[in-house]
């Protein structure tokens, strides 16, 4: 992810708000919009706000500030307000342009979870909205399902073209079945259809063009050239592209494009500034909503507020209300975790096997096996005449589709349903050997890079050697994922602990989303058989904790990831090394010892090895170390996380941040001994 700041007092900020140790973080806001703005057009941006909600509260306070410096002010959001938390979720995404509308929105574009719901859903929805919605590139029939741009005449002679792009991977990355007759642009196709309106824009007089893009920068996106930083380079005419759906924060891409993106969730609140007169961009930067700090309290470290920008009252109140409703239905306490479950997109659910992901799978298939056995009767699955046995019923759900941790202690409903917001219900789908394979080849095409179509299975024991190529096909239809011309990455050893065969038919337990075809998996939408059972994903995981766990998710069972998944990866000199959460072992290269197991380091695996970011290459080397024994691997998790995972992404490469990494690691030393683990050389490690 691009960490990148335009201007002093942003990276300054940034640093308060990533390193989490600046005194002065506190009056960042105020300190940043100082002075006089008369004269100046302000627009404030969100994007991938996911629910969010109380930070509409943060934008609305931010916008009268500005206005009462003088400036005009305008609001914008980037796409993906209408899903992610439950206080959106339960209404469909009501409540977000309820919301927006609150906080006084002028325009914004669809994200991909705009079509969550269905687009009758979404155009219901937008029938409330007191804002602009625009997006270029969707099509019902010959016609845009919304206007493609929208043009602003300020009083001050200043006009001001906005026009939105949607990302093509809402096709496969929302269930098939709820956009029907919805075409979505793609490859070049995108590119004529942005200048096309950027010539109508400034042939209409338009002085500046914003492109509202919620393209991202995901490695995943750049095959078919869907990028935001491929949009700018294949146009002409653009001022500043305001992003999202990467969830990245930045202000430039890699080459100096002027692409700007807050996060996600409020992180950040972006701003531009122009100045009416010259009619042109003055500055651009990003402002942290809240600045947190590392604290010790009753002996447990927990992340603490320690300023935040002010709200307005009344967009707060709006927030809480809806809060507050949520909680009274969704916030009962049913369970505890003993431990941390892995909700984390990279690394994460969408690069490997996680143990939230094992949790959710096992209770996807628990629930339809319980509902469809007799008394102690092994199982059956039956549809059209075709009968599978338990021992050929296997599990899997996309990365993607998990989208938030689960915190050691209390879990309540409305946690399961922040874990699984979607809505989506379990559906079984009858495919044979190969395609099940072709299946996982594909959702894996990516790996080691994040992917949402990433396999978090059940009952399926398998191989991916990432450094053998993906060999691509023909791309699916109706799809920007492709299908696999052959079979080169992925190895599945056996199914439910028997040998694997192609030619059987297997009975897979997935989503709804994947069973029509979403993400990688559109084998899966010609499944020979299938059905939808109705059952509720989150309610499913629930009554799993509740029935088969006992309200205890506990350590013995899901601290690490079973190990059902095998990752080989190219290591920095071009050989290769297996990925050590599928507990695999092998002889310790430091003391010559044999038979360490590698799966107590799995949590060592998931905070170091983020591919999308090239920063964190410079810790290769110190990593191996890690992973050389559990123990170190535990000292490098602790004191990783003391400094923050951004900021080593961010400034591995610094001397004086290595330096401070290791006066951490020095302190935390005392910390592992107490648990039992001995001392050794850790200062002779090379970086």
């Amino acid at each position: 992810m691009k960490r990148k700041i335009q201007s002093g007092l942003a990276l300054l900020l940034s640093l308060c708000m990533l390193l989490s140790f600046c005194p002065e973080a506190a009056r960042a806001a105020e300190n940043a919009i100082e002075g006089d703005y008369t004269g100046k057009t302000v627009i404030l941006h969100s994007n991938d706000v996911h629910g969010e909600i109380m930070g509409y509260a943060y934008i609305a306070a931010l916008k009268k500030d500005f206005q009462e410096k003088g400036a005009d002010v305008i609001l914008v959001d980037a796409g993906d307000f209408s899903q992610g938390d439950p206080t959106v979720s339960l209404s469909k995404g009501a409540n977000a342009v309820k919301m927006m509308n609150a906080a006084g929105y002028l325009v914004a574009t669809l994200g991909n979870h705009e079509f969550d719901f269905g687009y009758e859903q979404l155009k219901k929805n937008l029938e409330m909205a007191d804002f602009v919605t625009i997006c270029a590139d969707v099509f019902e029939g010959d016609n845009t399902i919304f206007a493609p741009s929208f043009t602003l005449e300020t009083g001050s002679g200043l006009t001001l073209g906005f026009f939105g792009m949607e990302t093509p991977e809402t096709q496969t990355k929302v269930n098939p079945g709820l956009i029907q007759g919805i075409r979505f642009l793609s490859k070049g196709d995108l590119y004529t259809c942005a200048q096309s309106v950027i010539d109508e824009l400034r042939e209409n007089g338009a002085d500046i063009v914003i492109a509202l893009t919620h393209l991202g920068v995901d490695d995943e996106s750049a095959p078919d050239g869907h990028r935001s930083v491929d949009l700018y380079h294949n146009t002409h005419g653009i001022d500043i592209m305001l992003d999202g759906h990467s969830h990245t924060v930045m202000t430039e891409g890699d080459g100096g494009e002027p692409i700007q993106s807050t996060g996600t969730k409020f992180a950040n609140i972006g701003v531009v500034v122009i100045d009416n007169a010259k009619k042109a961009m003055e500055s651009h930067y990003l402002l942290p909503t809240k600045v947190t700090e590392k604290v010790t309290e009753n002996g447990e470290e927990v992340e603490k507020v320690v300023s935040e920008m002010d709200k307005d009252p009344e967009v707060a109140a709006l927030a809480q209300e809806i809060i507050d409703r949520v909680d009274a239905e969704y916030g009962q306490v049913f369970a505890k975790s003993e431990i941390l479950l892995n909700g984390e997109r990279a690394p994460g659910n969408r690069t490997e096997e996680t143990n939230l992901g094992d949790l959710i799978t096992d209770a996807l298939v628990w629930k339809v096996l319980e509902v469809n056995r007799e008394g102690d009767k092994p199982a059956t699955l039956t549809v059209d005449g075709t009968s599978v046995d338990e021992d050929h019923i296997v599990g899997i759900t996309n990365g993607g589709g998990i989208r938030a941790s689960i915190q050691p202690g209390d879990i309540t409903r409305k946690d399961l349903n922040t874990v699984l917001p979607f809505g989506n219900t379990i559906s079984v789908v009858f495919v044979t050997g190969a395609e099940l394979l072709e299946a996982l080849e594909a959702s894996t095409y990516a790996t080691p890079e994040a992917i949402g179509g990433y396999p978090q299975t059940f009952g399926i024991r398998f191989t991916l050697d990432t450094t053998k190529p993906f060999d691509q096909g023909d791309a699916y239809p109706d799809s920007t994922y492709y299908k696999p011309n052959s079979i080169q990455r992925v190895t599945i050893t056996d199914i439910n602990g028997e040998p694997f065969d192609p030619s059987a038919t297997y009975a897979v337990v997935t989503n709804n989303f994947c069973a029509a075809g979403g993400d990688t998996y559109y084998v899966f939408k010609n499944a020979s058989a299938q059905f939808d059972t109705g059952i509720v994903m989150d309610e499913a995981l629930m009554e799993y904790v509740d029935v088969n766990l006992k309200n205890v998710i506990s350590k013995e069972t899901y601290e690490t990831p079973r190990g059902d998944q095998t990752i080989i990866l190219a290591d920095e000199n071009g050989g290769t090394e297996q990925d050590p959460q599928g507990g695999e072992t092998e002889q310790n290269p430091q003391d010559g010892e044999s038979g360490k197991t590698k799966t107590g380091c799995y949590v060592a695996t998931s905070v170091y090895g983020s591919y999308d970011c090239p920063e964190v290459w410079t810790l290769r080397r110190f990593r191996d170390n890690v992973l050389a024994e559990t123990w170190y691997g535990r000292l490098f998790i602790r004191a990783y996380y003391a400094v923050s995972p951004t900021a080593v992404k961010l400034f591995g490469d610094c001397a004086w941040f290595r330096d401070f990494f290791r006066d951490k690691l020095d302190t935390l030393v005392s910390d592992l001994q107490a648990d039992g683990f001995e001392n050794t050389p850790y200062q002779d490690t090379e970086w």
